[in-house]
């Protein structure tokens, strides 16, 4: 199947302690059916200190569920994603709202 959300996406979160706000997709796991945005959902992590890295109480952004999260169309508003053919056979997404390519 393929790929709605992609890393680099613009995305809006749907659910959640960060409804409504948007950041760029960091890494997509497909087979977790999740995604890391940018400074969205974040957790502390404690790690120890090593000789390469300072110790302490560090923000992790954790994954969101792919469900939750929905790309942003040009207008800025969130949107669906679906699929067609262009004139040279080529697959492409296009924003569902206004129909523009989200990828050339």
């Amino acid at each position: 199947m393929a790929a709605k959300l992609r890393k680099g996406d613009k995305v809006m979160v749907l659910t959640g302690k960060d409804k409504g706000k948007t950041g760029e997709i960091t890494l997509v796991d497909p087979k977790a059916g999740k995604a890391v945005v940018d400074g969205l959902n974040m957790a502390i992590r404690h790690t120890r200190q090593s000789q390469t890295s300072q110790g302490g109480r560090l923000p992790k952004a954790m994954p969101i569920d792919l469900s939750n999260l929905a790309i942003v169309d040009k207008n800025g508003k969130p949107t669906r994603v679906g699929f067609r053919i262009t004139e040279e056979g080529k697959k492409v997404r296009f924003a569902k709202t206004t129909g523009d390519v989200i990828d050339a």
